[in-house]
């Protein structure tokens, strides 16, 4: 089974702490993940984020497909990093790195996501044409969201690139 990433970075002239309120408040997720993903938080985002906590969504990755999706942030720093594990869902294996890092002028939000696709030579085959697709997408929807609430440093540029191993 393939091993997949997507590594993004995008900058925002705010401060650490006003990113960290925003990106690591779990009810904010919906607000930055497009409408058609159907996107919902069901429990777990009723508290600030914390190491073992357990968030439940329900998502549509795919048009009249609707799964729930468990994750438990495993691992917080203050101010600086999280990251979040798929316990169940949508992919073979979900494991999203969120980092906050001071730059000139604001931050940069990076984002390193390993993930498998379920299904074997099928999911790799749809990677490309369904899942990849569907991530860029996701991640140009959340980069927008994100600067019009916060604006952009002058300058910067997102990045987003996709490896598999």
């Amino acid at each position: 089974m393939k091993l997949y990433q997507l590594h993004a970075k995008q900058s925002f002239p705010i401060s650490r702490q006003e990113a960290w309120d925003f990106l690591s408040s779990p009810k904010n997720l919906q607000e930055i993940t497009p409408k058609e993903m159907g996107f919902t938080i069901l429990t777990g985002a009723d508290r600030p984020m914390y190491a073992g906590q357990i968030i439940q969504y329900k998502v549509s990755p795919l048009p009249g497909y609707t799964t729930k999706w468990v994750t438990e942030i495993t691992h917080v720093k203050q101010g600086e990093y999280f990251v979040d594990e798929q316990r169940f869902g949508p992919y073979a294996m979900w494991h999203h790195k969120h980092f906050i890092n001071e730059v000139d002028g604001g931050v940069e939000m990076e984002d390193i996501i390993d993930y498998k696709i379920p299904f074997g030579i099928l999911g790799q085959l749809a990677h490309p044409i369904i899942v990849k697709k569907q991530l860029s997408q996701i991640f140009e929807y959340r980069e927008q969201q994100l600067i019009d609430r916060f604006g952009s440093i002058p300058g910067s540029k997102k990045e987003i690139h996709f490896n598999s191993f």
